[in-house]
């Protein structure tokens, strides 16, 4: 990888650990102050879980491009493990990033059509008013970085099983 795609991939990682630690702060935080304020004080606070889901949402979506940037989403790897072969698990993982590109993509156009039509037909959460496009956006955020990441896997699968890098395999989201 590039010096400035290397350089790009740490700034995106420190930005997705930043917004990780902020809505895990702010989900911690609120449901703290909502188990007090109703169980302690005696309180009746709305719109609480409003901005706990907001937070929830996007602490999820960021959570799992984080996975998928590291590289350590959910795999099954049974078939991968018993390949000895170089040039055969080098295919192997091709096939298998060009799989995931094409269902990432999938969501991507998923992701889009419910955020448009979120912005067209805008529709807002009981008691704070907050637009359900804010939450929506996180899944929008997340299909496409790990549209990018599967594109990242498939380039270094593609040139592993050209032989141009024998270790593109295994340096794949590793920085």
């Amino acid at each position: 990888m590039s010096v400035v795609m290397c350089a790009l991939d740490r700034w995106v990682g420190r930005l997705l650990n930043l917004i990780v630690f902020v809505a895990s702060l702010a989900v911690v935080g609120l449901m703290l102050f909502l188990i007090l304020a109703r169980y302690v004080f005696g309180w009746s606070v709305v719109g609480t879980l409003e901005l706990v889901m907001l937070a929830g949402m996007w602490l999820y979506m960021t959570g799992a491009l984080i996975a998928s940037r590291r590289n350590e989403h959910l795999v099954v790897d049974f078939l991968e493990l018993q390949i000895r072969d170089a040039r055969l698990r080098a295919l192997h993982k091709s096939l298998v990033a060009f799989v995931v590109t094409l269902i990432c993509a999938c969501f991507v156009f998923w992701a889009y059509k419910m955020l448009a039509w979120g912005l067209v037909r805008p529709q807002r959460t009981p008691a704070l008013a907050i637009p359900l496009w804010l939450s929506q956006a996180s899944i929008m955020v997340a299909s496409l970085g790990c549209l990018a990441y599967a594109l990242r896997d498939l380039i270094g699968g593609l040139r592993a099983l050209g032989g141009k890098t024998t270790e593109a395999l295994a340096s794949q989201g590793e920085h």
